[in-house]
């Protein structure tokens, strides 16, 4: 559904993307991450033929995005971060106009503008002006829009951005639903919300793409030390040094409240040693009211790729 060849940005010198390539088959919910800066905005503005690219070549249903750009459009629904929207028009009129737009009329215009209204929960505002509306509900207006012509594509950039938590749940639910007929290119700082919601993760750093893979995969090739939680009763023992003697530990924080030791222990990647701190617990007759290996999350392969130190 999507495919990008070797794709440069640059302004006045700066390179925003370079030489990227990926591919996003069709019925695939691809997360699209990297931090702020990353070019993930750019690529999904060249995509959606809002800004042509320097060099590089990128297809949306195998349509070039440059030369071919309608009919590339006809199969994308594009949900930019800042949703540009008419605020002195109603809700229903605007997606009315909005699907006029896109080539829909007569009787499949007024069905799909109904169908997105329930779909995107806004039929309870339909007649508001849109200047009057939440910010979720013009996110909500927005993704109706980008939905109304009925796409293979949706590219949404930031789509939860200023929801609160249950709008947040309600649009992930939302997205996870539209990716049975939609393939759909995500990009969004909540990760937690990626790793339930995507098939893959395209990580992208400084314009260049570090790592693209499922989320199980990419948690289970991380690098970086793991963690181990411990909460004791150590009758008066420094558990630290104790603790920092087990091979494969590589450093301990601890802090006491109420009496309990609570300690972070790092550990060495892809080890647990969770018997060899508990053997050393029954030794030293402590008291033991947590010992938990931490999970590897998409947060912390995020971090990896795109720590710096500058």
């Amino acid at each position: 559904m999507i495919k990008v060849e070797q794709l440069t940005k640059k302004y006045s010198g700066v390179t925003a993307i370079s030489d990227l390539s990926f591919e996003v088959g069709k019925g695939e919910i691809v997360g699209f991450l990297g931090p702020n800066g990353a070019g993930k905005s750019t690529t999904m503005r060249i995509l959606s033929s809002f800004m042509p690219a320097t060099s590089g070549r990128a297809l949306i249903a195998g349509h070039d995005v440059f030369r071919d750009s309608l009919k590339a459009r006809m199969h994308l629904g594009y949900l930019p971060e800042s949703v540009p929207l008419y605020g002195d028009m109603r809700v229903s009129e605007y997606l009315r106009y909005r699907g006029s737009l896109k080539g829909l009329g007569g009787k499949k215009l007024r069905n799909r503008v109904n169908v997105v209204k329930e779909l995107c929960s806004v039929k309870e505002v339909e007649n508001k002006l849109i200047a009057t509306l939440s910010k979720g509900y013009r996110q909500r207006v927005g993704l109706a829009d980008a939905l109304v012509h009925d796409p293979d594509l949706l590219i949404l950039d930031e789509p939860t951005i200023g929801l609160d938590p249950n709008q947040i749940r309600q649009v992930r639910e939302l997205i996870k639903s539209l990716g049975e007929r939609h393939t759909i290119l995500l990009s969004t700082h909540i990760l937690s919300e990626v790793e339930v919601t995507c098939s893959r993760v395209i990580i992208i750093h400084r314009g260049k793409i570090e790592a693209s893979d499922t989320p199980g995969n990419l948690v289970g090739q991380l690098r970086t030390s793991g963690t181990v939680k411990l909460e004791v009763k150590t009758g008066g023992d420094d558990p630290i040094q104790l603790i920092e003697n087990i091979p494969g530990v590589k450093g301990v924080i601890a802090t006491v409240e109420d009496g309990w030791q609570r300690c972070s222990i790092r550990v060495e990647a892809k080890s647990d040693l969770r018997e060899d701190i508990f053997r050393l617990a029954v030794e030293r007759r402590w008291i033991v009211r947590e010992l938990t290996q931490e999970r590897a999350t998409l947060e912390d392969v995020f971090v990896e790729l795109t720590h710096t130190d500058d």
